[in-house]
Order: structure tokens, then C-alpha cells, then sequence
């Protein structure tokens, strides 16, 4: 795959490439495809924790996995997860960042770098106010969680969960996170 232009692929070139993978993510203009096949913990994690999200969010919060946000014309990231105030549209293909009020990445060993650091300062540059990274330790996750600092447009930590996470934002959360993964077996 070329790019169509000598600057590279934008955002709208998503859109009209129906030969990319599953998963295609433009970031700094270029495409970043899934290298290795999805782990089944990851999986797991992501289907369960959507529908424990689904469970506990109001009316006027809906809960969205692996949709693209277009953070400007040269990068649109897929976070495993995201949170959105904005009603559901079945032929939507991604979401502004002012439309989104929480993403969560789940990492994994290929996605590591982008996840802690080049997302992690993306999402908080495009005013997003709520980051989560989950960590795969031993078999259970742990949740980074990050809020926006709206004077430095940077994310402040807001603390680290194992076992349990209770955020009072963007709405009221409660995850047993012991219970969102099978254990591992000896």
C-alpha cells in the first residue's frame, strides 16, 4: 500500500482503503497495522469490560470498542475501548476527541510504546479527559489512570487499580478487576 500523496495518508484516507487490515491506525501519517494476532486475555478483558461499562453508565454515555478517534488530519488512533456522549449513528466510522469523555487502551506487547506514551500524550493533547492503560500483571489487570489537566493539557495520574477501581468520573465506576480476566491456571 502507497500513500496517495507525497505528505503521507490523513485522516479521511481510512475511510477508502478497503484492503487495510482490521484494526488500521494512522498515527503521525502513518498506517500502524496489528502486527502479532490478539492475545485472548486481551480479548477477554476488552469484552468484559465493555459490558461492565454498559452496565453502570447513564443515560447519555454510550460505550464503543475499536472505533477510531480522529484526533487531527494526520493521526487516528483505535483505542480498545471508548467512552461517548454523542448518540448512536450506525454508519459512523470514528469520533472527534470532544465527542469522547474516556479512552482505554488495553496493552500489549506490540502496542506497548504507542499505548504508554504516544497515545497517553495524543489523547491528552486533543483535550480528551480521561485515559485509562491496562497492564496484563500476572494475569489480572491493573489500570493506569490518568485525568486531563486542562492548564497544561497534559495528563496528571490519578492513581493506580489492582483488585478493585472506583472513579467517580466521567461517571460513577465500580470494577471488580479480579473478575474481569480468568485466573491463570498453575
Amino acid at each position: 500500500m502507497h500513500p496517495p500523496r507525497a505528505e503521507g495518508w490523513f485522516a479521511e484516507d481510512l475511510d477508502h482503503l478497503p484492503e487495510a487490515p482490521r484494526h488500521t491506525e494512522l498515527i503521525d501519517g502513518s498506517l500502524v497495522f496489528r502486527l502479532w494476532p490478539q492475545r485472548c486475555w486481551h480479548g477477554r478483558l476488552v469484552t468484559v469490560l465493555t459490558t461492565a461499562l454498559m452496565q453502570q453508565a447513564p443515560t447519555g454515555f454510550d460505550v464503543e470498542r475499536e472505533m477510531t478517534v480522529r484526533l487531527d488530519s494526520r493521526n487516528r488512533p483505535e483505542p480498545d475501548l471508548l467512552l461517548t456522549t454523542t448518540p448512536f449513528d450506525p454508519d459512523r466510522t470514528w469520533f472527534a476527541p470532544e465527542e469522547v469523555s474516556l479512552v482505554v487502551e488495553v496493552v500489549s506487547p506490540e502496542s506497548a510504546h504507542r499505548d504508554r506514551t504516544v497515545k497517553l500524550h495524543k489523547y491528552a493533547a486533543a483535550g480528551i479527559p480521561h485515559y485509562w492503560c491496562i497492564e496484563d500483571e500476572e494475569g489480572t489487570p491493573v489500570v493506569h489512570v490518568y485525568e486531563l489537566d486542562e492548564p497544561t493539557g497534559a495528563y496528571a495520574p490519578a492513581g493506580i487499580f489492582r483488585g478493585s477501581l472506583h472513579r467517580p468520573v466521567p461517571f460513577e465506576i465500580k470494577l471488580n478487576l479480579d473478575s474481569l480476566t480468568p485466573r491463570r491456571h498453575g
